[in-house]
């Protein structure tokens, strides 16, 4: 006897349906990591009644138990994620955990309590990130990843920008109760649409299908940007095509370490190091900003949580117009050149905001003109990484088909993506901290943007493959 249909089958196992869940699941963690950006030193000073000298540091901290809690968590999602039949559930699980989290952040009344609260919500991210972009491969393949995640990263950098906003302005009119509200009401349209979809693979058991190719039979070749190979048609290519898989072939006598996570094999490639070093540098750039702005308003121009928060719409503007359109770009051209030209334009525009001073309304134009600059950049660099360790892995996945499982090691990737996120949004707001209190605002923003060069040259080394001199020599 055939299964009968679910309600609403077609629109819920639709694209457009699954790619706007996971963007609202990621949205919502990063939403709800960035609402206290800017009201923690109000509280910290306010309710807790810590000293003024000790606010940067327990801002910091606060910011990066979150992110260390994710690090530690996101290996086990991968794990589980690739071995389980469905994503839904462990994404469901995830979302419990951030309601757990917002709770104790709406009911904290001192740093043990926000903390923990803070290391729940990272739980929450290693489950939510792992799972939501194995599901996004799984829905739109490989060959339309760039563009997607570029329009998802585009979208959710809104959350974890506009965060900070919202949650200045709503504290500063409604105060506590106000700004958790909104959390609460986000987590509920979040829990629904997670409720609600239903996975390709799942909707195919119901004999239905939304004319889309199986996900990962192709390969895109734009996707790959290898500037060393030749895509020339030609006798050749067979010949090519052989290379490339010899080189990604695995031997069979592993380890029980690799045999239980594959995915470690291919952190030998310079490849996926040099992506998942573009998410490292990715993650201390937007919590560098997170860290810093919100103090530096504060110190340099007065700002109160309403005004600290708005600031920061000087740098989400660029960054959600932008993501789509870079995305496009990745997929046309790979991630080589939006790697190179978005952390090499980073350094002199990290370098100016040395001109950031106290004062008046001048100051401040000058900071928010820079914040837009900085936008622009944080805009381009939001989708190579993950691109390009999509495809890299990928091809170890298609040379060695019986040696990555069924579901192949994506899951597992993208935990590893969340764990060096989750570690550069743990290590923005520790070292610019301390950078900020020792040397200054100014010589910290010329350090980040020594990191953005050294970025971009490995990015012109490694990412999309070799140049092809440096290939000969």
């Amino acid at each position: 006897m055939a299964k009968s249909k679910p309600l609403g089958l077609e629109w819920r196992s639709s694209t457009l349906f699954i790619v706007s869940t996971v963007g609202i699941g990621l949205f919502t963690d990063l939403f709800l990591y960035g609402l206290v950006v800017p009201i923690l030193p109000f509280i910290l000073q306010d309710r807790v009644h810590l000293p003024s000298d000790q606010i940067q540091s327990h801002v910091s901290g606060l910011l990066a138990a979150y992110a260390g809690a994710s690090v530690l968590i996101s290996p086990l999602a991968g794990i589980i994620a690739d071995k389980l039949p469905t994503r839904q559930l462990p994404f469901l699980v995830g979302l419990t955990a951030l309601l757990l989290a917002t709770l104790l952040l709406f009911l904290g009344q001192n740093v043990a309590v926000l903390a923990v609260a803070r290391v729940l919500q990272g739980i929450s991210a290693a489950v939510v990130w792992t799972i939501g972009l194995a599901l996004v491969l799984d829905t739109v393949g490989p060959e339309n990843l760039g563009k997607t995640i570029g329009s998802i990263f585009g979208f959710i950098s809104v959350g974890e920008l506009a965060a900070p906003v919202l949650g200045g302005v709503i504290y500063n009119k409604s105060g506590y109760a106000g700004v958790f509200g909104l959390g609460f009401a986000i987590l509920a349209l979040d829990f629904i649409m997670r409720l609600l979809i239903i996975e390709k693979k799942t909707a195919r058991s119901y004999g239905y299908t939304e004319g889309e190719e199986e996900p990962n039979g192709q390969t895109s070749q734009e996707q790959g940007g290898d500037v060393e190979d030749d895509h020339g048609d030609g006798e050749e290519e067979p010949l090519i095509r052989k290379k490339e898989t010899d080189e990604y072939r695995i031997p069979t006598d592993q380890p029980k370490l690799i045999q239980s996570f594959p995915i470690l094999y291919c952190l030998k490639d310079p490849r996926l190091l040099t992506a998942l070093l573009l998410a490292l540098v990715q993650a201390t750039l937007l919590a560098t900003f997170d860290a810093t702005i919100p103090t530096v308003a504060k110190e340099y121009f007065g700002f109160d949580s309403l005004n600290g928060g708005l600031i920061f719409i000087a740098l989400i503007l660029p960054y959600l117009v932008l993501g789509p359109l870079a995305g496009w770009t990745v997929d046309r051209y790979g991630p080589k050149p939006a790697a190179v030209i978005g952390f090499g334009y980073l350094v002199p525009v990290l370098i100016l905001l040395r001109l950031v001073q106290p004062g008046g309304k001048p100051q401040i134009i000058v900071c928010c003109a820079l914040l837009a600059l900085c936008g622009i950049g944080m805009g381009v660099i939001g989708s190579p990484s993950i691109v390009e360790a999509s495809y890299v892995v990928q091809m170890y996945d298609k040379a060695n088909p019986d040696f990555f499982g069924a579901n192949g090691p994506y899951a597992q990737l993208y935990s590893i993506n969340s764990m060096v996120f989750s570690a550069g949004l743990t290590i923005g707001p520790l070292v610019s901290g301390s950078l900020k209190d020792s040397i200054g605002y100014g010589n910290m923003n010329l350090v980040v943007a020594a990191l953005c060069l050294i970025t971009a040259a490995l990015s012109f080394i490694y990412i999309g493959g070799k140049p092809k001199f440096v290939k000969k020599r």
